[in-house]
């Protein structure tokens, strides 16, 4: 062992390590897939849905797309259990929308994993503690454990769910003031609102790949859907965000009254910016209170080493 830890063979192993992370991080992005042609495909997709929506009310037959063969086995047992309640799925529907999630198979996957996970957890501690793990505990102890995980597991779909709307929100407000911008300079080039928010969905494909797939998502809805004021609100809820409300409320406003869209547009990008500033100033404010921690358990003890240790050492030379 001790021939083993040797100065050659550490600075070996660190450089191997050295160079395996090297590796992997120039190949990462080579590796990654097209998120571009996905995000395409859901805009078509989104296009195609509504087409076929507007479709259906002169049919005069039933639609075909209902006789669905090749089911999942997870759609199958979401259906047999009734799994998906018909009151409270519009309610889910939404809140994976904000997630970037809107296919029927995401709501059936979701309610799926919020039945299956709390018999897993649970099921799994329980076996731990009982068969596996040595450890002195009542069995009333083991079952509360096990209840324990089992409520972590029920929960835990639903926390994953809300942090990827968390991360995707802050990168819609990253880039939206940066929208607004293109969208007045659009306007006042003389492009409609279908014509800009399509442009603008082009050009933010990737700076901002959310915020340009929902502005093609709204862009296809408002060349199919008969009412623009629900396409815009759809636009509104897939967000959740309140500075995408108030774009939504200032341009259904300046279409039913008449009033010009682009000064609106300025002001809600001025505020938008201001309000990105804000968080800023703020996050730099709680910085200095953020760092009192770390520094009280970091720096000072390395401090007081550097002015005392040597008068220690000193100290002890001078009692022997």
């Amino acid at each position: 062992m001790d021939d083993f830890l040797t100065t050659e063979n550490i600075i070996i192993a660190l450089g191997s390590v050295g160079a395996f992370l090297t590796i992997v991080a120039f190949g990462l992005p080579m590796l990654g897939g097209d998120n571009l042609q996905s995000r395409l495909k859901v805009v078509a997709a989104r296009r195609e849905e509504l087409g076929q929506a507007q479709r259906q009310k002169y049919a005069t037959q039933a639609s075909s797309l209902r006789q669905q063969t090749g089911r999942s086995y997870v759609t199958f047992l979401v259906e047999k259990l009734k799994l998906v309640n018909p009151a409270e799925s519009e309610g889910v529907r939404n809140m994976l929308a904000r997630a970037g999630m809107r296919n029927q198979a995401h709501l059936y996957t979701y309610s799926f994993f919020r039945f299956v996970a709390p018999i897993i957890f649970g099921l799994f501690t329980a076996i731990y503690l009982f068969l596996l793990a040595k450890v002195e505990l009542d069995v009333s102890m083991k079952l509360v454990y096990s209840f324990a995980a089992a409520v972590i597991g029920f929960f835990l779909p639903q926390i994953l769910i809300k942090n990827k709307i968390a991360n995707r929100q802050k990168s819609i407000q990253k880039v939206f003031p940066d929208a607004l911008d293109l969208m007045v300079i659009c306007i006042e080039a003389g492009l409609s609102m279908e014509a800009s928010f399509g442009r603008v969905a082009e050009e933010l494909q990737e700076q901002g790949p959310e915020l340009s797939e929902e502005l093609g998502l709204t862009t296809a809805e408002l060349a199919f859907l008969p009412d623009r004021r629900q396409a815009l609100m759809n636009f509104s809820d897939r967000t959740g965000l309140p500075s995408v409300k108030s774009l939504v409320t200032a341009l259904a406003q300046a279409e039913k009254y008449g009033t010009p869209i682009s000064v609106s547009l300025k002001v809600l990008s001025q505020e938008s910016r201001d309000e990105r500033m804000s968080k800023a100033e703020q996050k730099a404010g709680a910085l200095p209170a953020q760092l009192t921690v770390p520094m009280i358990a970091f720096f000072l003890p390395v401090l007081f080493v550097v002015l005392i240790g040597p008068a220690i050492i000193k100290t002890m030379n001078t009692l022997e």
